[in-house]
Order: structure tokens, then C-alpha cells, then sequence
């Protein structure tokens, strides 16, 4: 009987984690990833980063250019979306089917994405019914690695008396989601800017039927589709 459930590690998590931290700093930026950002992404040393780009050029991950830095091949982009398509389709089982709250699935996801059983995900997709997003808003890779685009801003792009409907969340610290909880902001909440300060980007914004400022930095760090 052939046995499904079979776990084989290729890489090892923190080989993983670089390519998903490259990964993600690739969608941000055009070109190679500077050594510098990748640190700052792990929060580690540029020494440290030169070690795992040198390690992962070696196994044909990343092509890494000198003071230029690192890029992931085809066969890195592969395995990377799939670390991130694990991470997603766990957060959406955590929160669908365990209760889970959105503040709460993100450091235990972190560890069920390294999980190599192939089998295991494809019926976990099956059973959550192949969701396109996970419970931020962030959109999940197909088994080939494709994501799926959506048309959205930051909601400190949008100008006085625009509306839009929230779609995600840059930032996904369990801090800034209970923050949103108590202003009753979630995946799918409209909000209408009734105002916006010039100094210092802060705005006025309307949820159902309250008024309430927010800062600069909770602004850019929601995403909404105009409505």
C-alpha cells in the first residue's frame, strides 16, 4: 500500500525560510534582492545572508551577483511558492475549520509549511475547497506556483471621499490585527475616507456607522479595492 503520508525534507527550514523571505522581496522589488534587505527580512547578519546565498547558488536556487545580490531560479521561485502555498492553505484550515482567530494562525503556520508531504496538501486544498486567498487577503499559489493577481492599493493612496472595500493587510502582526478586531476591520470591510491630513497623512475614515482617525502607518499598511 503506498504510503501518502511519507514526510522527506530536501532543504532544511532555514533554506526554505531564505528562498520565501527572497521570494517575497522579489514581488517588491525589479531585479536581484541586495544582501542587506534579505537581513533585514530574517532579522540576522548581511554575513550571515552571504553564507545561505552562497549555499543555495551551489544546489541552483539562486544566481547571486556580487555587491549586485541574489535572484531565485525557476527551480527556487517552484519551491518557494510552495513553502508560501503550505504557510496559506494552513492559515485558511486554522481559521475555517479550527477557530482559530486571524491574530492568532501565523507563527503556527510557520511551522506546518515545512511539511513535505505532497499528498497531504493536495487533499488539505481539496477539503478547504481550493481557496484563492488566505485569511489576511493574500493571495495563495496554485500546485504550479502561479498567484493570482488582484487589483488593489494601500488605503493611504486613496484621496478624501473615495470609498473601498478592505482585500488584505500588509502588515500581519498579531498587534495590528487585534487593533483592527477593535475597529471592526476585517477581509471585506468598506471604508470611506472622509477626510485626510497633507502634514502628516493621518485620516478620518468611516466603518459602518462609525467615525474614527487613524495614523499614517495603519493606513499603509491596508489594502482595498476602490469601489
Amino acid at each position: 500500500m503506498k504510503n501518502v503520508f511519507t514526510f522527506v525534507h530536501m532543504f532544511t527550514l532555514a533554506e526554505e525560510n531564505y528562498m520565501k523571505a527572497i521570494f517575497h522581496l522579489e514581488h517588491e522589488s525589479a531585479g536581484e534582492v541586495s544582501t542587506n534587505a534579505i537581513a533585514e527580512s530574517m532579522a540576522t547578519k548581511p554575513s550571515s545572508v552571504t553564507d545561505m546565498i552562497q549555499k543555495l547558488a551551489e544546489k541552483k536556487l539562486v544566481v547571486y551577483k556580487r555587491y549586485k545580490g541574489a535572484k531565485l531560479t525557476e527551480k527556487g521561485k517552484k519551491i518557494a511558492a510552495n513553502v508560501i502555498r503550505k504557510h496559506r492553505l494552513w492559515e485558511v484550515f486554522l481559521v475555517e475549520k479550527l477557530n482559530f482567530h486571524w491574530d492568532e494562525v501565523h507563527e503556527i503556520a510557520e511551522q506546518l509549511e515545512h511539511i513535505q508531504s505532497e499528498e497531504l496538501i493536495t487533499r488539505l486544498d481539496k477539503f478547504l475547497g481550493s481557496p484563492d486567498f488566505d485569511p489576511h487577503g493574500d493571495p495563495i499559489p496554485d500546485k504550479h506556483g502561479v498567484l493570482k493577481r488582484t487589483e488593489k492599493k494601500l488605503l493611504s493612496e486613496i484621496e478624501k471621499n473615495q470609498k473601498g472595500v478592505c482585500v488584505g493587510v500588509r502588515e500581519s502582526s498579531a498587534d495590528f490585527l487585534q487593533y483592527l478586531d477593535k475597529k471592526k476591520i476585517s477581509i471585506g470591510t468598506k471604508i470611506t475616507v472622509l477626510g485626510k491630513e497633507f502634514f502628516d497623512g493621518s485620516m478620518i475614515i468611516q466603518v459602518g456607522n462609525q467615525q474614527f482617525f487613524i495614523s499614517h502607518k495603519i493606513a499603509e499598511n491596508l489594502y482595498v479595492q476602490t469601489l
